[in-house]
């Protein structure tokens, strides 16, 4: 079967497979071919589960054929090395043997229970500390706008997959920035959710709350779709928010918005210049978003010490892993530096961080009964160059990564949805994004905003030059 340009989506495949116009196992078959294909160059795997997902993707066949209807029957899709799925070890960037997990975890649980076919679980650095996707377990992960580049961290895995065309969406996980960074890198969608939506279990508060997971798509749309999917909480659930339609979101007019610009990074204690081309295309997007009607000022939540509740949390969750690591001797020397912070601030300090989270919260939702939305860079820097952070020590590596992605954590801080578009491209051809970030519970309106966005720049019709060839590839 040659490969057909109108189901290389999420939303497209699922009603191409419906519709009886293509089946589940050569769906299946033909992400797996790209992913063999591909193993060699862009890295994007570390599980790639070929027997069960033919098989899944056979009982789907069985299912469409008898009627059955779900919103992802039969659709492959890929999640990342931190997830749980039932027979597959869970590494999550680290080095060793793995033991293989005998559950799904609550997300991936959601997925099949929509239909979705797991084809394998996407590399991620170590812990997911940085945002890049390389480390001595599974080498590197490349960009596939640019091998020579990183797609970013920790979701750098699920990103390139679904940049090159491998799978239409995956599941990633944003601690820091972990989804938008590489949607961003990428020129994806990137969807982090409010905390809870998406469930974490069996860790109900991952990294002390600040880790959700996500979607990442190249269409609003695919990904509003695998985050209505993957929504939803085990019973044991510490965050539960009351349900959204992000589906029907990206198909509703926003409405004229109150749009901030804000292009000064946060409180970091380090220098973090704006790189040039990105703050020109982020002003790109906010003049567009004006000419679509929205009011758009520069202005800057004011955030204040926000990153001194960061550090806490943020480290005595590497702290936790670190002491549940099955090889510990295997672990990268900044892991174990991170762990012992982390244990050092894991009493009153980090007591008095998630203490603080309230005051900021209502601190800053303040900020949102002047505006709407929050118009942002992703990242300060575009992508750097494979191997960029190797070798170097903690400092440096914790200096060049807060220069380099200084926007995205407060909102991790605060538990609140963002999303990450496209925002064009830098002279040399790397992609770079912006994000749009509300206050609790604002996915509809993010996505919508979203959504309009996309119908007029038309970000999904560009693919990256190492994507799989519609001319010669097999679904």
């Amino acid at each position: 079967m040659t490969f057909d340009p109108a189901v290389t989506g999420l939303a497209d495949t699922a009603r191409a497979l419906a519709e009886g116009r293509v089946t589940s196992r050569a769906l299946t078959e033909g992400a797996l071919a790209r992913i063999a294909a591909t193993r060699g160059t862009l890295n994007a795997f570390r599980v790639v589960r070929t027997g069960a997902a033919l098989a899944e993707a056979e009982v789907a066949d069985r299912e469409l054929a008898a009627g059955g209807r779900r919103p992802l029957l039969g659709v492959p899709v890929a999640v990342k090395d931190d997830m749980d799925v039932a027979g597959e070890p869970t590494a999550f960037g680290c080095a060793g043997d793995f033991p293989p997990v005998a559950a799904d975890g609550e997300a991936v649980r959601r997925l099949r229970a929509a239909g979705a076919v797991i084809v394998g679980k996407t590399n991620t650095c170590e812990f997911g500390q940085w945002p890049v996707t390389e480390g001595p377990a599974f080498g590197a992960t490349r960009n596939p706008w640019n091998p020579r580049h990183t797609p970013g961290g920790s979701s750098g895995g699920s990103a390139a997959a679904v940049a090159a065309g491998l799978v239409p969406a995956a599941l990633g996980s944003d601690g820091a920035g972990s989804v938008r960074i590489p949607a961003a890198w990428t020129h994806l969608v990137g969807i982090k959710p409010q905390r809870g939506r998406i469930s974490t279990w069996p860790r109900g508060e991952s990294f002390q709350g600040i880790t959700v997971n996500g979607t990442l798509a190249r269409t609003v749309a695919d990904a509003a779709l695998l985050l209505d999917a993957a929504s939803g909480n085990h019973v044991h659930d510490p965050h539960r928010p009351p349900a959204v339609d992000a589906s029907a979101a990206a198909r509703r007019d926003p409405g004229r918005l109150r749009i901030a610009l804000s292009l000064k990074p946060p409180f970091t204690a380090l220098p973090t210049p704006l790189h040039p081309e990105i703050r020109a295309r982020v002003v790109e997007l906010a003049d567009r978003l004006a000419a679509l009607g929205h009011t758009v000022e520069e202005a800057d939540p004011p955030y204040g010490q926000i990153g001194l509740t960061f550090v806490p949390r943020a480290t005595a969750g590497i702290a936790e892993r670190v002491a549940e690591a099955p090889f510990p001797a295997l672990l990268d020397p900044r892991t174990l530096a991170a762990a012992r912070l982390g244990r050092l601030l894991g009493g009153p300090p980090l007591r008095a961080a998630r203490r603080a989270e309230g005051p900021l919260k209502r601190r800053i939702g303040a900020f949102f009964t002047s505006y709407d939305v929050v118009l942002a860079p992703t990242t300060a820097a575009p992508p750097p160059r494979i191997g960029a952070l190797r070798g170097l020590g903690g400092f440096a590596t914790d200096r060049a990564v807060i220069a380099a992605c200084p926007y995205a954590w407060p909102w991790n801080v605060l538990g609140w949805p963002g999303v990450g578009v496209p925002a064009g491209f830098m002279g040399d051809g790397l992609p770079v994004g912006a994000q749009l970030l509300g206050p609790a519970h604002s996915e509809p309106l993010l996505v919508s905003l979203a959504a309009q966005l996309e119908a007029e720049l038309r970000w999904q019709d560009r693919w990256p030059p190492s994507a799989a060839d519609p001319a010669s590839a097999a679904v």
